[in-house]
């Protein structure tokens, strides 16, 4: 029966991601900085967990709304909730908000503090990725009670049919004992009636919950000479269509193409969309093997999806990378040294992890993941550049590919879904400094699970776009 199914169904791909879906998010909510992370429900409707940090102490109280993101028209927000301070961290609130539908929505914060209001709108998708299962000793304690329930039924009306009308001391006649039996047979009848009707019930509402249940696109790869053609495959999940897609950092698709199973080369690639409703991409030159393919994509309603898929390719000989695509090199899994903190960069360059005081990642906590760009001397590098109007990408991936996180210095939003979001802000999301860049960027972001992960970083200087690579083991 559906009615214990614990099982989790495909629901791998969430905002963007693969396998990680709590949204990471550093901005600005007028005057006062904020890092925000959201624990999205697993069963919509259910509860999202908001925690905020303020960089700042003098904030003194923090409003959470939910709202419908890209939702035309006026809405009617609930009264907004207080977020609670924590007594040990003054800078530190949390939250809770009912998201009562499946899609997207956002998180309406509205900060009150010494220097005047702020406000800060954070989107989040909101997806059933699950069935809530019951735990098997409720299970069968129902089931016994169940049990008892229906034979005193079937007792009760034998009993009323028998003896109801007797005088006290009296014992029943051969016709009041048969018609008894014959009643508790039909009460019998009627209470598998009763529980096989409830049983179609259920089930007609368990088909209804299954339809919403998220259903990730998949990509169906093939290649023709050097020429990769992806085709987006929609399982069939409510009304979503494939022919809805935001550019997000002026493409509609950004595709990872990682070598397995070292994942010691990476692609970022920006496949076109042609007349077909397929996308293609002309692939640089790349060694044989089996590759890993995370292709990122953002629909009209603002949902981020990463559609996913494996292929072998023989040798490429390929053209020169252009434009926003860029690739990178470094040690195979087999030799990753999970305390190294500097990767080499061409022209003699590094990129310089800066672990701060972490001495040991945990999942399931905010991070701020910073990297800075150095010369051979050791000096800042002066000639950073916006790479797709940020300071720089960051993509999080497990080694076993079971999380997949492409991550901004904002954090894990698409930028195309924070348009939505803040759509009086024209530049949301985005860094558009005055002068040059700083060599420093930071990423947050927090491991979903226990285990092995390579961070691939690209950032651009001197018209180049760099990657480095680092690793982390993460604890529980």
């Amino acid at each position: 029966m559906r009615l214990l199914k614990v099982a989790l169904l495909a629901a791998t791909s969430l905002f963007a991601h693969v396998g990680s879906p709590d949204v990471f998010f550093q901005g600005d909510a007028g005057p006062y900085k904020l890092l925000v992370t959201i624990r999205p429900p697993v069963v919509v409707p259910g509860v999202a967990e908001v925690e905020i940090r303020c960089a700042s102490p003098d904030v003194t109280q923090i409003h959470l709304v939910p709202l419908r993101l890209g939702l035309k028209g006026q809405q009617f927000p609930p009264l907004p909730d207080l977020a609670q301070r924590s007594k040990d961290d003054p800078q530190f609130f949390t939250g809770a908000l009912w998201l009562m539908v499946t899609g997207s929505w956002q998180v309406r914060i509205d900060v009150d503090g010494a220097r005047g209001p702020g406000r800060l709108s954070v989107p989040v998708a909101a997806l059933s990725t699950r069935i809530m299962g019951m735990q098997k000793a409720v299970g069968g304690i129902l089931l016994v009670l169940g049990l008892v329930l229906a034979v005193g039924v079937v007792s009760i009306a034998g009993a009323g049919a028998r003896e109801a009308v007797l005088e006290p001391g009296s014992q029943p006649d051969a016709s009041r004992v048969w018609r008894a039996r014959v009643l508790m047979a039909g009460v019998a009848v009627g209470m598998v009636a009763i529980v096989w009707l409830g049983r179609q019930w259920w089930g007609s509402e368990d088909g209804d919950h299954m339809r919403v249940i998220f259903k990730p696109l998949s990509l169906r790869p093939s290649l023709e000479s050097s020429r990769l053609k992806l085709e987006l495959h929609d399982p069939g999940w409510l009304t979503r269509r494939t022919d809805d897609l935001l550019p997000d950092h002026g493409h509609l698709m950004h595709l990872y193409l990682i070598r397995l199973p070292e994942m010691e080369s990476v692609w970022h690639l920006h496949p076109e969309l042609d007349q077909s409703g397929s996308f293609t991409q002309q692939l640089p030159a790349m060694p044989a093997g089996r590759y890993a393919l995370f292709g990122d994509v953002v629909h009209a309603s603002g949902l981020a999806e990463t559609a996913i898929a494996e292929m072998e390719l023989p040798a490429i000989e390929g053209q020169p990378l252009r434009g926003d695509d860029a690739a990178g090199e470094g040690p195979p899994l087999e030799k990753a040294d999970y305390n190294r903190s500097v990767a080499p960069l061409p022209g003699g360059y590094r990129m310089v992890w800066d672990r701060g005081v972490e001495s040991s990642w945990h999942a399931r906590r905010p991070y701020l993941f910073r990297f800075r760009v150095e010369d051979g001397a050791g000096k800042p590098a002066s000639d950073m550049e916006l790479y797709m109007g940020m300071a720089g990408h960051a993509a999080f991936v497990r080694s076993d590919r079971s999380v997949f996180a492409h991550v901004h210095p904002t954090g894990s939003v698409a930028m195309a879904a924070l348009a939505l979001a803040q759509p009086d802000n024209p530049h949301a999301g985005h860094l558009m400094p005055a002068e040059g860049l700083p060599a420093e960027v930071s990423f947050p972001y927090g491991f979903p699970k226990a285990g092995d992960y390579r961070i691939y970083v690209q950032v651009k200087r001197g018209g180049a776009i760099l990657t480095g690579m680092f690793d982390a083991r993460v604890e529980n």
